[in-house]
């Protein structure tokens, strides 16, 4: 254990890295059953997206876990299935299998921008400012999202709102909200996942914690030939490209699909692994020195690449790290072994996943809050007194949370940083990566606004 994982030299220990698992898993978990439903809706059977779901989170995290050994779980990103359903199937009107190929395409760029160190260059590029300002976005982003889980932000009157708290779900929140923030203020060992089990606890009796609907582990096999390999049929790659009038559309919806799951790993990492300490400043010369994939970032980087195509064969979108890592190491997880109790846990919840779906957002929303305000102390390292820092920061690190797009809020950063640079007459002192990669996000957004008058008349 100590030989694979290097818990010593990582500062950590076997109880500290379960414990992490257990947190990220249960903070992430949520996935197995809300994916299903959501992919579902474009005509994919749920029973086998559940299970692709299962599998694609357990091969993902493994990779992470073992051959990078860092603590980052992946399985398939909210955003991006949403993505995948609304806009490609429904707006765009490409069927299930060709969305499906189009995701496996995605996943094919990525592990080829990652062997080719691309996606390594563009980190080097993102000045120290504006990657201190995507750490505390992240830690914005994850607060905001469990406060959104939970839905005590409400939007009923047009615009965000404190809910009314007359609901057992928000009660039950702000009890495990308060419980966590104590066991953490006591620094009580495993505050985190202590406070996700006794609120889930204390939601039995407020008829809160209650299981969802799914199907056994015997139908969900029976159905998973319906997806795997769907993208190498006729339906799939075979048909994808066989009009040469829809050609475009394909190509700037491959695209779409990669920026995002690009950019949305490269904030994941950044704003959670260099204050952790997971990736450090040694391990950043070791990237740029080596050749191969020698370290840390390198590794991680190729185990995210490769999972999105993996998730695609077995039919699920975009497979990702998930910013609920951060919730994980928060919990003190510094090494693989927080990965592999994650897939571990993934492998059960195919046989229990009725159980495991029992667990709120009410007990999982708390950990999301508090890790999050642990992240936002990134931004002190600004200088938030020179305007010309302070813009690209405001918008890398807050748009991040209102756009609910970690891709976003860097691509609003990396385009404020080149204009205050450009007035500034110190245009020569930006990267030319990020040039480019600036460029690329304006095109990007060029293309979603253009993307809804390519798709051909019914």
């Amino acid at each position: 254990m100590e030989r694979l994982f290097k818990l010593k030299e990582n500062g950590t220990t076997v109880g500290r890295e379960v414990v992490a698992g257990l947190t990220t898993f249960f903070a992430m978990a949520y996935i197995i059953v809300v994916n299903p439903s959501l992919l579902s809706e474009s005509g994919m059977e749920w029973g086998a997206v559940f299970l692709a779901t299962i599998i694609s989170a357990i091969i993902g995290t493994l990779i992470m876990g073992l051959v990078a050994n860092v603590p980052y779980a992946q399985a398939p990103g909210m955003g991006l299935n949403a993505f995948f359903v609304y806009t490609v199937c429904f707006t765009l009107g490409f069927t299930w299998q060709q969305a499906l190929s189009m995701v496996f395409i995605c996943g094919l760029i990525n592990i080829l921008i990652t062997v080719t160190k691309i996606r390594k260059f563009i980190i080097k590029s993102i000045p120290r400012s504006l990657q201190n300002a995507i750490g505390g976005g992240i830690g914005i982003f994850v607060a905001y999202l469990g406060l959104l889980n939970v839905g005590i932000i409400s939007f009923d009157s047009g615009v965000p709102a404190l809910a009314t708290l007359n609901q057992a779900s928000l009660v039950l929140f702000i009890i495990g909200l308060a419980l966590t923030i104590i066991l953490l203020v006591c620094k009580v060992p495993g505050a985190i996942l202590i406070g996700i089990i006794v609120t889930t606890i204390l939601g039995i009796p407020m008829n809160v914690t209650t299981t969802a609907d799914t199907v056994s582990f015997v139908d969900a096999c029976q159905a998973l030939p319906t997806t795997f390999g769907a993208i190498f049929t006729q339906a799939g790659l075979g048909s994808l490209f066989s009009d040469a009038g829809k050609l475009p559309l394909v190509l700037i919806t491959i695209f779409s699909f990669s920026v995002t799951d690009t950019f949305d790993t490269i904030g994941t990492f950044i704003g959670t692994g260099r204050r952790a300490g997971i990736f450090s400043d040694e391990d950043e010369k070791t990237m740029e020195t080596s050749a191969g994939f020698k370290s840390k970032m390198d590794r991680a980087l190729f185990a995210d690449a490769t999972a999105t195509s993996i998730g695609a064969i077995f039919g699920t979108s975009n497979t990702t790290t998930y910013v609920e890592s951060a919730a994980g190491i928060g919990a003190g997880g510094r090494t693989g072994l927080t990965s592999v109790i994650v897939a571990l846990c993934f492998a059960v919840s195919a046989f229990l996943a009725t159980f495991v779906s029992a667990v709120p957002f009410a007990a999982t929303a708390p950990a999301l809050v508090v890790v999050g305000i642990m992240m936002i102390s990134s931004f002190k390292e600004i200088d938030w007194s020179d305007f010309n820092e302070a813009v690209p920061a405001f918008f890398a690190g807050v748009f991040m949370a209102l756009c609910y797009s970690i891709s976003y809020g860097i691509a609003a950063g990396f385009i404020f940083y080149c204009i205050t640079k450009i007035c500034k007459k110190e245009a020569k002192s930006i990267h030319p990566i990020l040039w480019v990669v600036t460029a690329l996000f304006i095109l990007n957004f060029v293309l979603l606004a253009v993307l809804p008058m390519l798709t051909p008349a019914a």
